[in-house]
This record gives structure tokens, sequence and C-alpha cells, in this order.
């Protein structure tokens, strides 16, 4: 415990928030995909992974990161809407095994395009040039690119907020994740929600692909850690709770954090020790419903 000072207990809070908002949007999409169509999508983290190469190929073709921060998300969301098109949708209705199977062998299938198209060698991302260096936060200089990370993920959850509380397609999806039927017997395309939500989800996750990139690098098992991660934060959560995905990815990113700092050794389990907690208090998670799963 000796050289550990406020200011440093203080950066690595900042640095669980980074780590944290990288985890919310990974379990927001996943949230989202789940409390509408109920789908456990197993090929979440291959999304993030396609994501990061997404961003990674575009940017050889135009080199701007700005251009390609908009661009990878729609991309994503447009891959994830064919899958959920031709893939997922036949399987509607059959019960919660098969597009729970059917995603699980999809992102083997996608890591294994990765790896064909880009070599199975992880490949190093380079930060911004703009967003390289670091900045006062007062309790000491915290790197630029990880501040930025956390300003985006803030963005992207009050648009998404905006749009899912303040807009007439927002109210449809909630309606739709309630009860489905009563929106089929008011006259809407069930199918066409479900489509441009999944490609919602999916879209969010290859964002969070992309961010981490310049953190971590990028390589085609990525998405195998962080589906777990996602999937944790999920449960913890509450499935199908978005504010519950934003609190328990919160969370989890710093408790992680922390434990590198005090506990190194127990730090990959610390979020499994959260969900072990939270679970026996209340099995439906932090801010889920119970019943769910029925």
């Amino acid at each position: 415990m000796d050289g550990i000072t406020p200011q440093l207990v203080a950066l690595q809070l900042f640095t669980g928030l980074a780590l944290g908002a990288v985890y919310v949007l990974l379990a927001v999409g996943l949230s989202l995909i789940f409390g509408m169509l109920t789908v456990v999508n197993f090929a979440h983290g291959a999304f993030f992974m396609v994501g990061a190469y997404a961003g990674y190929a575009l940017y050889q073709v135009v080199p701007n990161f700005w251009l390609c921060l908009v661009l990878v998300p729609l991309v994503v969301a447009a891959f994830g809407m064919a899958v959920e098109r031709t893939l997922i949708r036949p399987l509607y209705g059959r019960g919660i095994d098969y597009p729970l199977l059917l995603t699980f062998g999809l992102a083997y299938v996608m890591v294994e395009a990765v790896r064909i198209a880009f070599g199975k060698q992880g490949l190093p991302v380079d930060t911004p040039e703009l967003l390289q260096g670091s900045a006062d936060i007062l309790v000491g200089e915290f790197p630029l690119y990880r501040l930025f990370v956390i300003g985006v993920t803030v963005l992207v959850l009050a648009g998404l907020w905006l749009f899912i509380e303040k807009t007439s397609f927002g109210l449809i999806v909630r309606a739709g994740a309630r009860d489905p039927q009563i929106v089929r017997i008011l006259g809407i395309d069930v199918a066409r929600v479900w489509l441009i939500v999944f490609g919602l989800g999916t879209g969010v996750a290859g964002l969070a692909g992309f961010l981490a990139a310049p953190m971590q690098g990028i390589s085609p098992e990525m998405g195998g850690s962080v589906l777990t991660v996602a999937f944790v934060v999920t449960v913890v959560g509450g499935m199908g709770s978005l504010v519950g995905a934003i609190v328990a990815g919160v969370l989890v990113g710093v408790v992680e954090s922390l434990a590198v700092l005090f506990v190194p050794e127990a730090a990959k389990v610390s979020m499994f020790v959260i969900m072990a907690l939270v679970l026996l208090v209340r099995p439906q998670g932090l801010f889920g419903r119970a019943g769910l799963m029925n």
C-alpha cells in the first residue's frame, strides 16, 4: 500500500470511468437488443471486433478519424441489420435458445472471416494526433484520448435517451418491449422496428470497438473477453434495462480499475464478485424486471 496517494486513487478512478465507458456502450447495445427482441446476442463481442477492424480499414482509405467515427457505427449497424433480416428473423417465436445458438456460431464465423482478411496477428492503432497527450484534471495529468472516450459515451447515451424517450419511434420501441402483440394490433410493422433496434444495438457495439482500438490495439479475438464483460454488466444492471447497463458498466469499470491498484491479482475476478453479490440480493439485477426471461 506504500506509495498509494489520494491523487493516484483519483486518477485510477478516472481510468475506471474510461474503461467503464466502453463497457457501458457494449452493455447498452446488448440490453437494447435483448429488451426489445428478447435475443441473447452471443455475437455482440464479434460486432465490437468488427467495429475496430472496420475503423482500421476505413482509415486506410479515408485517413480522417472524425469521418471514421461517424461511418463505423453506420457500417456495423448496416451489417447487423443484414444479419437480423437474413439469419435471426426466421428464428423468432421458436424459443430463446435458437437465436442464442445461431449468434454463438455466427461469432466464430465472423472471427475467422477477420483472420482471413487481416491475418491472425494483432495490429496497433495510433491515437489521433489531435487527441494525443494529456490534460490537467486537477488531481494530475490524464490521457486526453480517454477523456474523449468518456465524452463520446455521454453524448451517445444522451442521444439514445432522447431517441427512446422523446420520439414517436422510441415510444413504439418501449411499447414493443412490453407487449409486441398490442403494437401489431395497432398496425405497426414490428419487424421493421426490430430491424432498426438490432442495427442500433450492433452499431453502438461497433462504435465501442472503434473507440477501444487506440487504447488496446485490435485482434480477431478481442471480442471474446469483452463479451464476457458485456454479459456481466448486463446481468448486474438487469437484462433489458438501459439505465442498469449504464450504472453497472461504470461500477464494473471503476471497481476493476481500483482492484488493479489495490489488489492486482483480483482485478480480473472483481466483476464476477460484483455480479454474485448483486444476484444474491436482486436476482433480476439492479434495475431489471423479474420474469423477463419467462
